[in-house]
């Protein structure tokens, strides 16, 4: 058995230099984690879709309390904000079936787990199966990439995917934390060039990049399924202090996870997709100065005028697709799926 201790555990971390923020909910955890068990709660598992390639894979997770007969439900079926109620497990051992392998970590501060772990997997879908005591095993997919692909796509939700309005903090609370998936709205045309480019490229994988809070993890996943957006591993973040600030980062989450993406699969060209509507041209711009070899070109969904006031952008023409060149990348932007269809098809991206 192969025992692996995920970044950012927080056995690993100093208490003495975290910051204080962390420290208090820590404590708020810890008390309700040790009552809720007292009075007979269990733990549960939501395993999170990963990715890799053949012969290792990166799992997420996470260890939550649940009251006894309802681990189902609060797996499958919460939503809004109760999703947001949930109890963390701290320092959960949980073993990670993988290929045979198996491998053990635990739960990091906030009940995550977030690991690379050794396994052979076939090119393809597969799963890890994850287990922790006094809960019932679940499966985590696992999207492996051939190491043959040469093209992927990386793509924001908020805006880009999904009419979100954020970052309008009424608006975004709204949509959070009392809406459901059932009344997002999806962005017209993406899902159908998506497939294209799938289509387009074999094998091409199709990740998920967020601001967004895992708490949310499973809704997401629920409405790129139900719009027919290709399935692939949604990279969110967690809300709330962390060992060295008041709250997340969510930019430097999107540029830690580009950098990884591209140290993981350096063989791979990323098409970028985003909306100019919060920070994604900034960061696409730094990741395709810093990484030009993993960039094959950025795709940019303009806001309309109502959409990009509520974002806080300054409105700008939506009616026709352009191809602007920057930084010695291609940047192709538009209103839509089908204005960034147009644009790309005639390109060597498609």
């Amino acid at each position: 058995m192969v025992t692996v201790t995920p970044a950012g555990d927080s056995t690993s971390v100093n208490r003495a230099a975290m910051h204080r923020a962390a420290l208090v909910e820590d404590a708020i955890h810890d008390i309700i984690e040790r009552r809720l068990v007292g009075r007979g709660w269990k733990p549960y598992i939501t395993a999170y879709t990963g990715y890799g390639a053949p012969g290792w894979a990166r799992v997420m997770g996470r260890v939550l309390l649940a009251r006894p007969g309802t681990v189902s439900k609060r797996r499958e079926k919460v939503r809004g904000w109760r999703s947001f109620t949930t109890t963390p497990v701290n320092g959960a051992v949980v073993r990670i079936e993988l290929g045979g392998t198996v491998t053990e970590t635990r739960s990091d501060r906030s009940g995550y787990v977030d690991c690379k772990v050794k396994g052979d997997l076939e090119p393809g879908w597969g799963t890890a199966r994850l287990h922790t005591e006094g809960a019932a095993p679940v499966d985590a997919p696992i999207r492996v990439i051939d190491p043959a692909v040469k093209f992927g796509v990386i793509s924001d939700i908020d805006d880009t995917v999904m009419v979100t309005a954020l970052p309008r903090p009424l608006l975004a609370a709204w949509n959070t934390f009392v809406l459901d998936e059932h009344a997002r709205t999806a962005v017209p045309g993406m899902a159908v060039l998506y497939e294209r480019m799938v289509n387009a490229h074999p094998g091409a994988p199709v990740i998920y990049l967020s601001t967004g809070a895992w708490n949310v993890a499973p809704a997401l996943t629920r409405f790129l399924s139900r719009h027919l957006y290709p399935a692939g591993p949604i990279l969110l973040t967690d809300w709330g202090p962390t060992p060295d600030r008041w709250f997340r980062s969510g930019q430097e989450h999107k540029r830690k996870s580009l950098r990884r993406l591209a140290d993981e699969f350096p063989h791979i060209r990323w098409l970028l997709i985003g909306d100019d509507g919060q920070h994604d041209q900034e960061i696409y711009s730094e990741f395709a100065r810093s990484h030009p070899e993993n960039v094959s070109a950025v795709a940019i969904r303009r806001l309309s005028p109502t959409q990009a006031v509520l974002a806080g952008a300054i409105p700008g023409p939506s009616e026709t697709a352009e191809v602007v060149p920057s930084g010695g990348k291609t940047w192709f932007s538009a209103p839509d799926g089908a204005g960034l269809w147009s644009v790309l098809r005639d390109t060597d991206v498609v």
